[in-house]
């Protein structure tokens, strides 16, 4: 089988592998604090693909406080369940919208071959998208029967509510970038929680592009922070910071 050359992509792989590759927090595009960048190879030939900014603590700090703005003061928490599923289905058609340039991607930084990024990660992200879209209006709570002797002329009304818990720490390994992120920001959003999604380091190529495609489908500022760096930095940050409400980690 042989392998893919940048040369060989979708014109629109090569651009975006050509620019350095910052960090989304707070709806921008921003350097890392410290500066720093690294690397990302193809695993099949050990070129290296583009450069992108690592964060670290400082960065997490930053991207935590946006998600908490966030879900505390912004937009976001005022828009109906509807909205959030408009959105989130916006966001599969713009995946499906840019399908093929995402199966390159897949394809160059973890080394998959194409057709299997082509028929299985792209597609199932989207469908992920789509299905967790039509959740955001399905999410309720239940009147309970309550176990109390009956006592003559008391009333009682006993039920649960379910609500978004906050700032949601998401990290994702390498195998399956796209699919990973999705399955991870789907019911985050879906839900109604802000989210700092820590990609794998091998692999952060795809989550930058679609915190790119979630920036085009509206997305209110700070709802969706994406922090590349490495695990015992960046990922270390994000899983011990007490702005965080919930974390999501799959390693």
């Amino acid at each position: 089988m042989g392998t893919i050359s940048v040369a060989q992509v979708d014109p629109r792989v090569t651009s975006f592998l050509e620019k350095p590759r910052k960090m989304l927090i707070n709806g921008s595009w921003v350097d890392a604090v410290s500066g720093k960048t690294f690397p990302t190879y193809d695993p099949s030939t050990g070129e290296v693909l583009a450069t992108v900014a690592e964060g670290d603590r400082a960065d997490i700090d930053l991207a935590v406080k946006a998600a908490r703005n966030a879900f505390d003061t912004g937009p976001w928490r005022k828009m109906s369940a509807s909205e959030r599923g408009r959105l989130i289905w916006k966001l599969a058609d713009l995946i499906e919208a840019h399908a093929e340039e995402f199966a390159y991607l897949e394809s160059l930084d973890n080394g998959k071959p194409l057709t299997v990024a082509r028929a299985a990660d792209v597609p199932l992200a989207v469908d992920l998208f789509r299905y967790m879209a039509g959740w955001t209006t399905k999410l309720e709570g239940n009147t309970i029967p309550l176990s109390v002797p009956y006592t003559p002329g008391a009333k009682y009304f006993s039920y649960t509510l379910r609500e978004p818990v906050g700032v949601v720490g998401q990290i994702i390994p390498w195998n399956f970038p796209l699919l990973m992120a999705a399955w991870k920001l789907g019911p985050a959003l879906a839900s109604g929680c802000t989210v700092v999604l820590k990609p794998a380091e091998q692999t952060p190529l795809s989550a930058l592009r679609l915190g790119e495609l979630i920036i085009e489908a509206g997305f209110p500022e700070g709802v969706v922070n994406v922090v590349p760096g490495y695990g015992e930095t960046a990922g270390a940050a994000l899983a011990a910071h007490d702005g965080v409400d919930k974390i999501a980690f799959t390693g």
